[in-house]
């Protein structure tokens, strides 16, 4: 179990805490939608009575509620200056989806939490924020402001990621790189950023769940030679390429479109700044991938006795095959 039991209480007043946040007609009812969202992940970071996940705790409590206190201030200053007022609330929002130039804390708390919490905070807790973002999206200013943003994210995520041992830190910049393609869509289409929120939250899952299993925190933990099965080797290759967004995996899907929306609007400059840290990204991902092929090999695997993937192996093939849908597309194009 991911979770004790009684921590499930606080699962579901996360997504209620999102769901009031999303549903509110108003930004002091955001305000408390995203409130009781904090409150209940806070619990789930110190599912461990230490020090390191009480620390962690504090970093995340303390950055939720400066972007908290910038968010209410807005509201209360739309009366008079409602340009400042956006633009407060912009910033409140993109400190609390840890995207550039307010990403400082979120490699930080990745770094300190157990996969099943990266997962949350890179996907449910993002969820909220986005969604707001998206109702402030209409206004020219705004939009600028967005566009900046999702290009420094792009650059950072990917130049962020180089030279990382940590696989926690790792996730942290791809995550940083993927919300820079997420705030692009949020500019082109309400609903198409929905979509790739989706995908980016189906491949996490399975990358995730991968590295809970085998309690991977590093790359040298991926070494090891109870880790080198030649079948974990190829499903995390495929998931890390599917995450890239290499053809013709699940990722290729969502990019390919905002790729195609980016060059109908001919917005040239942040599509080839888009593509160029998606290449960064791809190397990062092949210093995982390469080296883990390798040792894989059946001359090159001392130990054999650690069979404990092998239970596991319909789930492992059920989470990568849906990296696998897009291979369908030929078909359904030929057959319309």
């Amino acid at each position: 179990m991911l979770f004790p039991f009684s921590y499930w209480v606080f699962f579901l007043t996360l997504i209620l805490g999102s769901i009031l946040a999303i549903s509110s007609p108003s930004w002091f009812g955001a305000w408390i939608g995203l409130e009781l969202n904090l409150m209940s992940f806070i619990p789930l970071i110190t599912v461990k009575m230490s020090s390191y996940f009480s620390e962690t705790a504090l970093k995340y409590f303390l950055i939720q509620a400066l972007g908290s206190t910038l968010l209410i201030i807005s509201s209360f200053l739309s009366i008079s200056t409602l340009y400042l007022s956006f633009m407060l609330i912009l910033f409140s929002l993109l400190l609390k989806l840890g995207s550039a130039p307010f990403h400082f804390w979120f490699p930080h708390i990745l770094e300190g939490l157990y996969w099943p919490q990266i997962w949350i905070l890179s996907t449910i807790q993002k969820m909220a924020p986005l969604i707001l973002l998206s109702y402030i999206s209409l206004i020219p200013s705004v939009i600028k402001m967005i566009l900046v943003a999702s290009i420094l994210s792009a650059l950072i995520g990917a130049l962020g990621g180089l030279n990382m041992l940590s696989l926690r830190k790792i996730i942290a910049f791809s995550s940083i790189n993927h919300l820079s393609w997420m705030l692009t869509s949020i500019i082109l289409s309400d609903s198409f950023w929905f979509i790739y929120f989706s995908i980016y939250l189906i491949i996490l899952v399975s990358i995730t769940s991968m590295f809970h299993k085998t309690q991977s925190f590093t790359l040298s933990d991926l070494l090891k030679p109870n880790m080198n099965k030649i079948l974990f080797s190829i499903f995390l290759a495929c998931n890390l390429f599917s995450l890239s967004g290499l053809p013709p995996f699940l990722g290729f899907i969502p990019k390919w479109l905002l790729i195609q929306m980016l060059i109908n609007l001919k917005l040239f400059i942040p599509l080839s700044i888009f593509l160029f840290s998606t290449l960064i990204t791809l190397y990062f991902y092949l210093r995982i991938i390469l080296p883990q092929l390798l040792i894989s090999s059946s001359t090159m695997n001392f130990n054999l006795q650690n069979n404990y993937l092998l239970t596991d192996r319909p789930f492992l093939f059920f989470q990568t095959s849906i990296n696998l849908v897009s291979l369908l597309i030929p078909i359904y194009l030929f057959l319309v």
